[in-house]
This record gives C-alpha cells, structure tokens and sequence, in this order.
C-alpha cells in the first residue's frame, strides 16, 4: 500500500514537514509506502475555466499537476495534504494545485482515504482543516480521523518538534488511516465498492 503526500509549505524543513515526519514513521511501522512531494515554493497557477480537462482527461496547463502528481494519485491508496496556515487558509499554491488536480483527473478516487494537516503558531488550523477535507469528500474519499482535529503548532522552523499533543494527533492520524487503508483494501476483496448512480447535476437558475 502506498500514501501520497504533499507538503504545501515553502519551507524544506519546516513545521509542516515535522508533522509529515510523524505520520511516515508510522506508515512506514505499518509496512506502508509513503512519498512526500514539497510543491509549496513552486510556481503553480489557478485553472482557466477552459474546459480542456473534460475533452482531453488533463490540465491544459502542463506542469508538476499533469506530470507527477495525477499519477501519483492514481495510483495511490491514501493521501495526506499537509499545509502551513495563511490568513486561517491554506496557502494560495497548494489550493491552486487542489483545485487543478481534482477538478482535472477524470479517475475514480472513490474510496482512496483522504487526511489533512494544518501547522500554525497560532489559530487558523481548524479552518485550514476543513478547507482542505473538502476536496476529499466531493470525491468520495472516506476521510481518515484522530484524537483532535489534526493540526500541529509552531512558529520557528522546527519548533513543531516540541508539540507533544499536535505529534501525538499525528500518530494517531497515521494509526486510524492506517487501519482504514487495509480494512478498505480487504472490503474491496470481499464486497467490491459501492455502485453509483448516474450523476443528476442540477442549476438553481434554469
């Protein structure tokens, strides 16, 4: 089994990267497969409203959405997206990848587990949390849970490290995502995935 992980900061090794650390030890504990892709300091743009994606199956814009990422998340059987806090958001980079690379990717992601991070001095980190859980529940991905809402504090590069609770949230994230990877993989062997209905997509102005 494989998690994708990406870490939304600009900062190699920042807080962000140190709760990421966390988790890995423990899927690794787990005998799971963990990749960590940093796209925070990249040059990465919002999508075009182009419609390109529903013809072609891709992004129009050919960048690490279209080469490394959709791949990745294809083929994987979990994915954790961690970010710093940007005014009690996401940052901008890491939303604009979001947005492009679920809106863009016409694979089934149903019943790929889904878990987000957020990493702030402060506050902001519930409403970070919730931005980001959004993308995985309009995809059908069960949403992995922890003791807390899954969040860690820091401010200087590193001090994360000194978060007992927030590293605590962080192990017990990667033990209930986990356990929720292989009880998934064994329903699929014994039930198959649900059936979906044909998509009724409606517009409040007609």
């Amino acid at each position: 089994m494989k998690v994708l992980m990406i870490n939304g900061s600009s900062r190699q090794n920042g807080n962000t990267a140190v709760a990421l650390a966390e988790l890995e030890r423990v899927f690794a504990k787990n005998g799971i497969e963990t990749e960590t892709v940093q796209v925070g300091g990249m040059e990465i743009r919002g999508g075009l409203a182009c419609g390109f994606c529903f013809k072609n199956g891709r992004c129009a814009i050919d960048d690490i959405v279209n080469r490394e990422l959709a791949p990745k998340l294809e083929a994987c059987d979990g994915l954790v997206v961690a970010s710093p806090v940007y005014y009690a958001a996401p940052n901008g980079t890491l939303v604009a990848l979001l947005d492009r690379l679920f809106y863009s990717t016409p694979f089934d992601k149903t019943m790929k587990v889904g878990a987000a991070v957020a990493v702030a001095r402060r506050g902001g980190c519930s409403s970070t949390f919730d931005q980001l859980n959004k993308y995985f529940t309009i995809a059908g991905m069960p949403v992995a849970s922890s003791q807390y809402w899954n969040s860690v504090h820091g401010r200087k590069p590193g001090e994360a490290a000194e978060d007992a609770e927030g590293l605590q949230t962080m192990r017990t994230l990667g033990e209930n995502m986990s356990f929720l990877m292989k009880s998934i993989a064994l329903g699929k062997e014994a039930y198959g995935v649900p059936q979906k209905e044909k998509w009724q997509m409606t517009n409040f102005i007609r």
